[in-house]
């Protein structure tokens, strides 16, 4: 029976592949490439548009191979892929790690094939299958392991129980109704916040003397936040605080 394994995001999914090519295994690599822990969800499963119009905000028209990126078809595609995946008879291995974002895909895909559990397994991975870290918060992404460690992993491949799966894909409807602007995993729960909690710590490390903003996003992607917060996001943040005055971006002052 062929196998199909999820991951979040394009990282994880391109170390993935090269920990089953190392083990000799031709077996399908799907990336889910929304960082669900930021921006509306509710509708979320009804239409791409929800997410791609958030999207579409934060990068402020970032191009891809030279050309806008079309947010919406995007989105489209990845919903027509695990609309497919959901539709296929293959086992499916969900790769999380204990970020806010690997655990909502986790929910979202178990809410999607919640009426085929017996196709449902998972890897879980945590901090202590990383030979050095220095996050307090223990967060962590599949996309931060090597594919050697990963391949490591293969055999630990196991079922999630029919009573897992229910109460994951009653978790993802429930985080789904909540919709805040971000959601924060602590202690095996979410809880919503608020793009303004980011600000302000966006604030505390903006001072009076020039300094690049990859500088504060670094000290942001390290804090603990309750997400893994990413580069794109804090320089969203940067502009939308920049377009009220709260900050001067050089060439942007107003």
């Amino acid at each position: 029976m062929s196998t199909i394994h999820l991951t979040n995001g394009d990282v994880a999914a391109d170390s993935l592949r090269a920990a089953l090519q190392q083990a000799g295994r031709d077996e399908r690599v799907q990336a889910l490439r929304d960082d669900l822990a930021v921006g509306p969800l509710r509708g979320v499963d009804d239409t791409p548009g929800v997410r791609a119009e958030f999207w579409q905000r934060v990068m402020d028209g970032s191009r891809r191979d030279g050309a806008p990126r079309d947010f919406l078809r995007e989105f489209t595609d990845e919903a027509a892929a695990l609309e497919q995946i959901t539709a296929d008879t293959s086992q499916v291995v969900l790769w999380h790690g204990e970020s806010a974002s690997d655990q909502l895909t986790l929910r979202r895909a178990c809410y999607h094939l919640r009426n085929s559990p017996q196709r449902l397994n998972e890897v879980r991975l945590s901090i202590r299958d990383l030979t050095a870290h220095s996050r307090a918060d223990h967060a962590t992404s599949v996309g931060m392991f090597a594919p050697e460690v990963l391949q490591t992993r293969l055999p630990d491949v196991a079922p999630i129980s029919v009573l897992r799966i229910s109460r994951l894909a009653l978790e993802w409807q429930e985080v789904k109704q909540a919709n805040g602007e971000t959601r924060r995993w602590r202690d095996n729960t979410f809880t919503s916040g608020a793009f303004a909690d980011l600000d302000a710590q966006i604030l505390e490390q903006a001072d009076d003397a020039w300094q690049p903003a990859s500088r504060i996003g670094a000290q942001l992607m390290s804090s603990e936040l309750g997400f893994l917060v990413s580069d794109s996001i804090v320089l969203w943040r940067l502009r939308e605080l920049a377009s009220s005055a709260r900050v001067c971006l050089r060439g942007v002052c107003s």
